[in-house]
């Protein structure tokens, strides 16, 4: 019983133990964390450049052109003469494919 107590026992204290945990902090900071903050960041930087014209796809998959932009409301033109009211959150990204 006896070596199961002196087994526990450490000679280093309590810094080894602190500079791991502080090294799991600091990886998962720097991969999981700042890459969402960055992709945060571009995509509202994104959403602040719409103009008109611009060939759009919706967070649900919509593609469109961008026909009004007002405040946090934008208009897309999905089909000549269909158009959505869409908040400008729910632009995902440019299209690459030009909407006819």
């Amino acid at each position: 019983m006896q070596t199961i107590f002196l087994q526990a026992t450490s000679d280093g204290g309590m810094l080894p133990q602190l500079l791991m945990f502080g090294g799991i902090i600091l990886v998962f900071y720097f991969f999981m964390i700042r890459p969402q903050q960055k992709k945060a960041k571009d995509q509202k930087k994104f959403r602040d450049e719409l103009t008109k014209g611009m060939n759009v796809v919706t967070i649900g998959g919509l593609h469109g052109k961008l026909i009004g932009i007002e405040n946090d409301i934008v208009v897309i033109e999905v089909d000549k003469g269909v158009r959505l009211t869409l908040e400008k959150s729910a632009i995902s990204m440019e299209a690459t494919v030009k909407v006819q």
